[in-house]
């Protein structure tokens, strides 16, 4: 399925924060460094289209459908992030850089740049 960017961010933040351990709210607008109202709304909207469930507690997770989207920009963003440090990006320059290129690329191309990327820096 085809969501916008902004929604794959806020994914995205759900799964990376979830790492740490539970993800409230306030914690991904942290993250994003968004306001909470706007974060609230993303949550809700998230909640309506089926990517995101929130407990008793308020605590964030993700529906199978809201990881799947999650991981697949996860994905990207880490090994992209990896591959921009190697040839000498610095470290935040990466990360944004990445995070700017992972939405935009088709399946086909992350895949043949991924294989590359793997074989570049001796990861199989």
């Amino acid at each position: 399925m085809n969501i916008h960017e902004s929604a794959e961010n806020y994914l995205e933040a759900i799964l990376a924060l979830g790492e740490r351990g539970p993800v409230r709210s306030i914690d991904v607008a942290q993250y994003l460094n968004f306001s909470k109202p706007s974060v609230s709304r993303a949550m809700s909207l998230l909640r309506e289209g089926g990517f995101v469930v929130v407990d008793e507690g308020g605590f964030l997770g993700l529906t199978a459908e809201g990881l799947e989207i999650a991981q697949r920009i996860y994905e990207r963003h880490l090994l992209l992030t990896r591959w921009l440090i190697h040839l000498g990006v610095s470290e935040d320059v990466a990360a944004q850089d990445a995070c700017r290129i992972e939405h935009d690329l088709s399946v086909e191309s992350f895949d043949a740049l991924r294989e590359h990327i793997n074989r570049d820096l001796g990861i199989e």
